[in-house]
């Protein structure tokens, strides 16, 4: 039998498939989780997958969308679930589009977690928009970064902040340092989120952004503790929903 985990987040979707096979892909979310969902369907379809011969759990922003999948289950125990057999006692921290997750697991278990959903400020659409303004992609942004001098960026809120970095520019700054000054401030806001919940000295990062090592790094500095990378944190979720479509499966009965 086929595990689907279907993490369809703001940005894009992604999907890990375990059991028979062993597939993980991603797509573009787009404007409607629906149309990402058939396309899921049909790319699983081409890898003859049969969703309906599948177990499939799905996670995030569009997890409603997912009309075949045997449960819908949040962000926070799918991220779990995908780092806990790694990492059975450690603080996670999931930097998302819309908004970052941070998670101490227990013994393998979510033993508390605290997200911020209210402000885009310490998230990747946060770095999009300024990734944007200063003209570049946002892979560039973190490598001009890590050759700049910090500004500081006071502002809690994207739309001011833009603002600060207009100024920035206006004034001849130059874009490296623009961009560290950028890069510390969700930096500074990622950490203040974590430190909200019991911090584990080991500190795993997940989500679409844990593959720049000059993000955790700068983290792990306002940490003060080495955060760890996933080779494919960007599917811990749907890593993890794959997990809890397994053990769904045999609930029921179907594996």
């Amino acid at each position: 039998m086929n595990y689907i985990g279907i993490d369809i987040g703001s940005t894009a979707a992604k999907i890990v498939v375990t059991g028979d096979r062993n597939l993980k892909f991603t797509l573009p979310t787009g404007w409607s989780s629906f149309e990402t969902v058939r396309q899921i369907r049909a790319r699983l379809a081409a890898e003859n997958i049969s969703v309906g011969e599948a177990a499939a759990v799905s996670t995030g922003y569009g997890r409603g969308a997912v009309d075949f999948a045997l449960r819908e289950v949040t962000e926070i125990s799918c991220h779990a679930a995908g780092c806990a057999s790694l990492f059975p006692d450690c603080t996670v921290i999931d930097v998302g589009g819309q908004d970052t997750k941070a998670i101490h697991l227990a013994d393998g278990a979510v033993a508390d977690f605290i997200m911020n959903d209210k402000c885009s400020a310490g998230t990747g659409k946060f770095i999009e928009v300024m990734a944007n303004r200063l003209g570049c992609e946002i892979d560039s942004l973190f490598e001009l970064a890590s050759r700049g001098q910090i500004l500081p960026i006071s502002s809690l809120c994207t739309v001011f902040a833009e603002s600060e970095i207009i100024n920035y520019i206006g004034a001849g700054r130059r874009r490296e340092d623009v961009a560290a000054g950028v890069v510390e401030s969700v930096a500074v806001k990622v950490a203040q989120l974590a430190e909200k919940v019991p911090l584990e000295e080991r500190v795993v990062l997940t989500g679409g952004l844990s593959h720049i090592a000059f993000f955790a790094e700068r983290i792990g500095a306002q940490l003060r503790r080495r955060v760890t990378q996933l080779p494919d944190g960007l599917y811990a979720g749907a890593a993890g929903a794959a997990v809890l479509a397994r053990k769904e499966a045999a609930k029921r009965g179907l594996a």
